[in-house]
């Protein structure tokens, strides 16, 4: 039961009415949606740092289900989960982002690999980040790419936080594709 109501379309602010008029918008909004003037500002730029753009979706998939891991929010975990999958990573691949498996057995691509020092190093949240893990992500991407990157990770875990803290609910639909492809835990 999450700690506060998610609103619903019937109770929807006059603000959000569109944001509600093709069904349910989602644990998310349907909280933010308690604050209309929040949610219209944070619902874009969630939505801006999240979806696709010139940073390949598989990157930013790794980057959003490695950080829920990292954070433990069952939310994002599930639901980036399916979302990693429908967008290509293979089942091991997912299952060592979540922590089950070790990440050197599917990532060895040398890119990929200093993305997730990175991630796990924005993650941590505390202090500043080694020169040398800057340093290798630098040999791979462009800087336009580790700021979009650094975004998604930061905008994840702010998500992460959020959804834990009030105890959002994951979809029936979600949690029934979890338990087909043997990820609901």
């Amino acid at each position: 039961m999450p700690l506060v109501h998610l609103i619903e379309a019937d109770g929807a602010p006059l603000l959000l009415r569109d944001l509600f008029a093709g069904g349910d918008p989602g644990p998310i909004a349907a909280a933010l949606a308690q604050v209309p003037e929040l949610c219209t500002a944070t619902l874009p730029f969630v939505g801006a740092a999240l979806s696709a753009s010139s940073v390949p979706v598989r990157l930013k998939e790794i980057a959003i289900l490695r950080t829920s891991a990292l954070l433990g929010c069952r939310y994002c975990i599930d639901a980036h989960t399916v979302v990693a999958l429908d967008t290509g990573l293979s089942t091991a691949e997912v299952s060592a982002l979540r922590g089950t498996e070790p990440l050197a057995v599917c990532f060895a691509n040398p890119a990929e690999t200093a993305l997730l020092r990175w991630i796990d190093a924005v993650a941590d949240g505390r202090g500043p980040i080694e020169a040398t893990i800057g340093d290798t992500l630098r040999s791979h991407f462009e800087d336009h790419t580790i700021v979009e990157l650094t975004v998604t990770i930061g905008a994840t875990m702010f998500l992460n936080r959020f959804a834990t803290a009030l105890g959002l609910p994951t979809s029936v639909e979600t949690l029934q594709r979890l338990s087909t492809e043997g990820f609901l835990l």
